[in-house]
């Protein structure tokens, strides 16, 4: 790219006013790279609104956008990244969860020519705090395998933490209709149609404040669908 690129934050949201402050300051602490954000919500009421409120979004480079497909982190994250402009998306959780100290790493990476930048928890470097134990043996067994099986450049093919290039999304039509597996969607989708794809090491805590909207046995499923879908479509 010629001109100097530019990063969009997506930031899905569902009543984060206890952790959206520290989620805004954090990123400004922690990604030097240039950057805009989008809050997407789904409903009026919601705290996160209202914890806004006291700040200047203007100084934080905000942009609210009410969910444009009705509810969900889904459909937030779809909204996100249509809304944008910016040359790369990287998907955060409001939560702390994620390791924003390598997301300027990973905007390198873009800018090298990278598709995919995949935060990983599974490759060497990175580690996985807290969080249910069934949720995080079954996620660290499908990257692994999924690597192994089929040669996705990625041993966290399930984390929500990554970085698109604009090129690679206008080439994906999102199928997801479930939750955060279109993330694995988008990174099997790249990997199969021969985009380049890599992976950085990444810390995943779980949250301190609020509640889990991950739904694993309704969500399930769907990373089932994605998974299989790469196995076959690499073999058959």
């Amino acid at each position: 790219m010629n001109r100097e690129t530019t990063l969009a934050i997506v930031i899905p949201v569902y009543n984060e006013g206890n952790n959206i402050l520290k989620t805004l300051r954090e990123i400004n602490d922690k990604i030097r790279s240039y950057n805009k954000i989008y809050i997407i919500y789904d409903f009026d009421e919601d705290t996160t609104l209202k914890a806004l409120e006291s700040v200047s979004l203007n100084d934080y480079k905000v942009s609210l956008l009410k969910n444009k497909y009705g509810k969900g982190a889904l459909n937030a994250i779809k909204t996100g990244i249509e809304e944008s402009t910016e040359d790369a998306v990287l998907v955060v959780m409001a939560d702390l969860s994620d390791d924003l100290s390598v997301a300027d790493r990973m905007f390198d990476l873009i800018k090298d020519g990278y598709d995919v930048v995949c935060g990983s928890r599974y490759m060497k470097g990175g580690a996985q705090f807290g969080g249910p134990k069934l949720k995080g043996l079954l996620s660290r067994l499908a990257g692994i395998s999924l690597h192994y099986l089929t040669g996705i450049p990625t041993h966290d093919v399930t984390n929500s933490f990554k970085m698109y290039s604009r090129n690679a999304l206008k080439k994906i039509n999102i199928e997801s209709t479930g939750g955060f597996e279109i993330g694995m969607e988008i990174t099997v989708k790249t990997f199969l149609s021969g985009g380049k794809i890599t992976e950085v090491p990444s810390t995943w805590k779980d949250r301190s404040e609020g509640k889990s909207n991950f739904k694993l046995f309704r969500w399930l499923p769907k990373y089932i669908k994605w998974y299989l879908y790469a196995v076959l479509k690499r073999y058959f």
